[in-house]
């Protein structure tokens, strides 16, 4: 069976989730912005950005770690379908990352009054980005397709290991004015109420499948330009 195949035949005939994505991201970008939210010092309104810059970082974790499993399954059973939805997630993580990246640097401006600082988490965050711009580049300089398609895979195995320590647990180890990060208290539930709550996990779970949409989509286009 050709991997054109493979992936038509696998495809799921309804479409709900896809709306579901769409609803809830309508929800939160008509609520976000008209919500009643907690009256934090120095947060203040600025608040309302947990809708879109947290679920930036929930993203790009969940779609480098999808990435991360099909290069693993590319090397156990080597396929073209694995290598394009491995490189495709890997692209649609550094997209979120980078978004994550811009959000926090306009919410920083508000609240710390800078757009950079020398804060290990954004530090981190930033090599991390850095590396996986490295594996697109990788990729982009190896002509032979099952080669790159090789080194692509062993490198993407190693890389998000080295991510997650660099953006969830080195942080953690020093002094951090990012929320939850060295002895930072981040947000609980006395800065966040039951409406909150309700915005924040359906802006995460939205986003989420607005990238699954969209890397779908990238996914089928190579498809249709390897045949």
């Amino acid at each position: 069976m050709s991997i054109q195949q493979t992936f038509f035949n696998h495809r799921s005939p309804l479409a709900w989730w896809k709306i579901v994505s769409f609803l809830l991201l309508l929800f939160v970008v008509l609520k976000g912005f008209t919500s009643h939210v907690p009256r934090l010092a120095i947060l203040n309104e600025t608040i309302r950005n947990l809708y879109f810059h947290v679920p930036m970082w929930f993203g790009m974790t969940a779609f480098l770690l999808i990435a991360f499993v099909h290069a693993i399954l590319y090397l156990r059973k080597p396929t073209a379908l694995a290598d394009i939805r491995s490189v495709e997630y890997t692209n649609m993580g550094l997209c979120f990352g980078v978004l994550g990246i811009l959000t926090g640097m306009f919410w920083a401006k508000a609240t710390w009054g800078t757009y950079w600082t020398s804060d290990p988490k954004l530090n981190a965050a930033a090599i991390g980005m850095l590396i996986y711009s490295a594996y697109i580049v990788l990729r982009g300089s190896i002509q032979d397709e099952d080669q790159r398609a090789r080194i692509s895979a062993v490198f993407n195995i190693f890389a998000f290991p080295a991510f997650v320590a660099l953006v969830y647990i080195l942080p953690r180890l020093t002094d951090s004015l990012h929320p939850g990060n060295g002895g930072n208290p981040g947000f609980n539930q006395y800065d966040r109420d039951r409406e909150m709550n309700l915005i924040f996990y359906s802006s995460g779970l939205g986003f989420i499948l607005l990238g699954v949409w969209i890397t779908t989509l990238r996914v089928r286009v190579r498809i249709l330009m390897r045949k």
